[in-house]
């Protein structure tokens, strides 16, 4: 495969960011089994998932809720805030039912082997987990083939993100794309023909 000047940019600068120990991606790539993870500073915390989404507001209320940071619980390095003490006692309680799924990342783009994006108020609950989108187009174009989309995603996340670097992995797979790829422009194509986006 010849790579382009701009490929070869991407990986360049994609490695030097990661060789620099920046803030985003210690906050991104913790050492424990939850990782990578759509997380930020937050607040003085230093690793916190969606930039504080009350993560159990999901599964509970089907809603997006901000959480405070006095209403916080650490869980494999990262923090979590929660809009009231009974949320963090529920998380307390069972962590790992209320986490989003692929680290909080896009659902859309972890099915492309790409933890990027994803927006706290952009999701959707399926069968009690909770899935995160990068926009309403990103979760539109997933939910046109939910049950594959979610299944490709699993076999990314399982076999390629899970446990690796964000920042590498994501310029991979911007470079070497899976055989499905399809660009946000193809991706709103496809919402706008299902019907699914106004004219």
């Amino acid at each position: 495969m010849t790579l382009t000047r701009t490929h070869k940019l991407l990986i360049t600068g994609s490695l030097l960011l990661g060789l620099s120990g920046c803030t985003a991606m210690t906050a991104q790539n913790p050492s424990t089994k939850l990782s990578p993870v759509n997380a930020a500073e937050v607040a003085g915390d230093d690793r916190v998932m969606l930039f504080g989404a009350d993560v159990v507001a999901y599964i509970t209320q089907n809603a997006y809720v901000q959480g405070k940071p006095e209403f916080s619980s650490t869980y494999q390095e990262v923090d979590f805030h929660f809009s009231s003490a009974d949320h963090k006692a529920l998380f307390d309680a069972e962590p790992t039912k209320y986490i989003p799924q692929y680290g909080g990342y896009c659902a859309n783009g972890i099915m492309f082997g790409i933890p990027w994006g994803g927006n706290a108020a952009d999701f959707k609950v399926v069968d009690g987990k909770t899935y995160i989108f990068g926009g309403f187009v990103s979760q539109a174009a997933f939910e046109l083939e939910l049950d594959k989309n979610i299944a490709l995603a699993d076999d990314y996340w399982a076999q390629e993100v899970n446990g690796n670097n964000s920042f590498i992995q994501r310029a991979k797979r911007l470079v070497i794309r899976v055989p499905h790829y399809k660009t946000g422009e193809e991706q709103a194509a496809e919402v706008q023909a299902a019907g699914k986006l106004g004219s």
